[in-house]
């Protein structure tokens, strides 16, 4: 006996996580005098997660990542340290030293990358204006921090500065 059905035989397809939220300069590398190289918008706050997918794209386009330094004022928990392609990125942090919107990597091929971080729980409109600004080379440079005043200074919704605040105490207490 057999029976006919209407629907599609199930097939397996394969699970690929999405690809790292960027726009970047078409520049190489910071010479000393430029601020930011462009923009990364993360989908969470874990790191964990995140870094991996942010260096599977970047260590073939920049060469390989070796270290990569955060400031903990937005992230809860650091790794101490990534597989990215085969080998190992050592994951630091610095209060003082790094701005909080800022992530930096370093290759020991092509030097060292500045990018702002965007929160995850941004708007689109808000990170699309983000991206766009900090991987602009013909605009003045500007810092991380203040790019992201200014776009919360353009667009009062965007509480991501305000919502992550208590976040940020905690991961400072950690």
């Amino acid at each position: 006996m057999s029976a006919i059905t209407d629907h599609q035989a199930v097939r397996a397809v394969p699970f690929r996580e999405p690809a790292a939220r960027l726009a970047l300069k078409p520049v190489s590398p910071s010479p000393g005098q430029v601020e930011l190289d462009g923009a990364w918008w993360p989908r969470s706050r874990d790191l964990s997660h995140e870094l991996p997918t942010l260096a599977d794209v970047l260590d073939p386009l920049w060469g390989r990542i070796t270290r990569i330094a955060v400031n903990p004022r937005y992230w809860p928990i650091i790794p101490r340290k990534i597989f990215v392609n085969g080998h190992v990125v050592k994951v630091g942090w610095f209060t003082t030293e790094l701005d909080p919107h800022k992530i930096l990597l370093l290759s020991g091929t092509s030097g060292r990358w500045d990018l702002l971080v965007i929160p995850p729980e941004t708007n689109a409109t808000s990170a699309d204006r983000l991206m766009a600004a900090a991987s602009a080379t013909t605009a003045p440079q500007s810092t991380a921090t203040a790019l992201m005043a200014a776009e919360q200074g353009d667009d009062p919704s965007t509480s991501y500065d305000a919502g992550t605040e208590q976040l940020g105490r905690l991961a400072v207490e950690m």
